[in-house]
């Protein structure tokens, strides 16, 4: 009785008005309320890597105003917002509370759900190289795993934990691959545990993050940077490139289940 419902269908344009007015309902009864003139704050609800526009992200502002030239930090990215585009694909130079727009300008692609807040620029930085630099630390460094000889390890009772670092080319095929993995946790000898998932192409803070944690890293219709490719090598961290969902969880699977895996494993790449 808590949640409001209403049979909406955008193609046949029926109980739209409905929606709106329980909407508005809702935010009556609630006293949802946000002042326009303070520092924006949001939440970011999609983010990518796009050719020739670089770090795009889809923020929801729930407070104050986001304007062209803020400084921003948002989870472990920063940035000042260089452009915005409204939902309507125009060009747009402010945004208030309950606009959603993409902004353009950060240093690296956020996670969905990571908070914006406008600071000053250095604040900003200093806030986001502080949270990665705690990410990174909090990890624990050990013996290197690979799917070719993770069998061998859990035998050995070496591991119990399979970490995985995911990267992907948009932030619902990051989504999708993650659930996916945790859903093979019916294994009692091992564990998979995400450590970090993003968009983009696997770089150098990955492999980093990868070797501190003893993860592997799948990427899913993304490559590795050449540093990222030259750093693995000497940290012996190993990266899996995916075109397919399945054939990334069928290798895990078959990581956990035994070592027969490895000509195929192979063989794909």
């Amino acid at each position: 009785g808590e949640v409001l419902d209403v049979e909406v269908s955008a193609k046949a344009r029926t109980n739209l008005d409905k929606l709106l007015e329980t909407i508005l309902l809702q935010a009556e009864v609630l006293d949802l309320k946000a002042n326009p003139e303070r520092a924006a704050q949001g939440t970011v609800v999609e983010s990518k890597m796009e050719k020739g526009r670089g770090t795009v992200a889809t923020v929801l502002v729930q407070n104050g105003t986001l304007r062209i030239g803020d400084s921003v930090v948002c989870g472990t990215t920063y940035g000042k917002v260089r452009a915005m585009v409204d939902d309507r694909g125009n060009n747009v130079k402010k945004a208030g509370p309950s606009v959603p727009v993409e902004i353009l300008g950060l240093n690296d692609v956020p996670a969905a759900g990571d908070v914006l807040a406008v600071l000053e620029e250095k604040q900003a930085r200093s806030i986001a190289e502080a949270r990665v630099e705690r990410q990174r630390t909090n990890l624990i460094k050990s013996k290197k795993v690979s799917l070719d000889d993770l069998f061998q390890q859990i035998q050995e009772g070496e591991i119990k934990d399979l970490n995985i670092v995911v990267k992907a080319d948009v932030q619902g095929s990051v989504e999708a691959l993650c659930g996916s993995l945790l859903k093979l946790n019916k294994n009692d000898e091992v564990r998979v545990s995400i450590v970090h998932s993003g968009v983009g192409a696997v770089n150098e803070t990955d492999v980093m993050l990868a070797s501190a944690s003893n993860a592997i890293i799948i990427a899913f219709n993304v490559r590795p940077d050449a540093n990222a490719s030259k750093v693995a090598d000497n940290e012996d961290v190993d990266i899996r490139t995916y075109r397919v969902i399945y054939d990334a969880l069928n290798d895990v699977k078959d990581a956990m289940r035994s070592e027969e895996h490895t000509s195929e494993l192979q063989s794909r790449q």
